[in-house]
């Protein structure tokens, strides 16, 4: 059994909630997959349904984290391991949420599992590559985005941290980010890709959310995220050398819409130190 704590994406909205800690195997749910083998990728099934249903192979997780379902009148989500694509993996999440519009009904993820003890100065890159779609985009609330706390505590639980770094690659019906002044704080270029980087709190924590600039989401994405750590060592003092990566994941934030399909046929991530 694996006990892990649903993670917590704070978001500017009419009311914030509270994280749920989960530890409980009847939340986990296991499976074996229908597996089909091809020269690149292995087509596997594993339907991920009940609210913090969990799921890991070759290196990444995925969890079907639910964690605001209470505020929806109604609606729900099921996740989707799908095997692997190159290096990577492929999955996918249906979902329909009614009511709450402006409350965050779930994050359904894949990260990175990592090892623990690594301080951001001493990690050399981060490379990260994902391919991504909405089936509609017409009635659905929602973001796509990366999502990693780093902590002075390597053994911080995961589901909050010192710090958020977020990269926002797609920004569906008007959803925003945390942010103090409610506009950007800079723009700044990156791997080629311009984002408007927010900064706010969630609780005591400081949140640097980098959101693709403009009004076309970033569907292939293509970077190493110790650039986006970089830039703020560099120009908002982020403490690199006394902050452990927790967490190191992609998904989606749904608030309200659908039904709607996320798919991901690639999401690849590594660390290096």
């Amino acid at each position: 059994m694996k006990a892990f704590t649903a993670l917590y994406v704070g978001f500017l909205s009419a009311a914030l909630a509270s994280p749920v800690a989960v530890a409980d195997s009847e939340a986990v749910q296991r499976a074996t997959p229908t597996t089909k083998r091809d020269a690149t990728s292995v087509q596997e099934n594993v339907s991920l349904c009940t609210q913090y249903a969990y799921y890991a192979a070759g290196g990444y997780e995925i969890l079907n984290n639910l964690w605001g379902k209470d505020q929806a009148t109604g609606g729900s989500q099921c996740t989707y391991y799908e095997g692997t694509s190159g290096s990577g993996i492929k999955w996918s999440s249906d979902w329909s949420w009614q009511g709450g519009q402006d409350n965050v009904k779930s994050y359904v993820y894949a990260g990175r599992i990592l090892d623990k003890g690594n301080t951001i100065d001493k990690i050399k890159s981060m490379p990260t590559e994902i391919n991504w779609s909405y089936n509609q985009t017409s009635n659905v609330r929602a973001n796509v985005a990366y999502d990693i706390f780093t902590s002075t505590d390597p053994n911080h639980v995961n589901s909050s941290g010192d710090y958020e770094l977020m990269v926002w690659l797609g920004r569906l019906g008007g959803v925003w980010p945390i942010s103090q002044g409610g506009k950007p704080i800079a723009t700044v270029t990156i791997s080629g890709y311009s984002f408007d980087l927010y900064f706010g709190y969630n609780g005591s924590m400081k949140v640097y959310s980098f959101v693709r600039s403009g009004n076309n989401d970033i569907k292939s994405f293509k970077s190493d995220i110790k650039l986006f750590f970089n830039y703020l060592t560099q120009s908002q003092q982020y403490p690199a050398s006394a902050q452990n990566l927790i967490v190191y994941q992609i998904g989606t934030e749904a608030f309200t819409g659908g039904p709607a399909k996320f798919s991901v046929s690639s999401f690849s991530a590594s660390v290096s130190v």
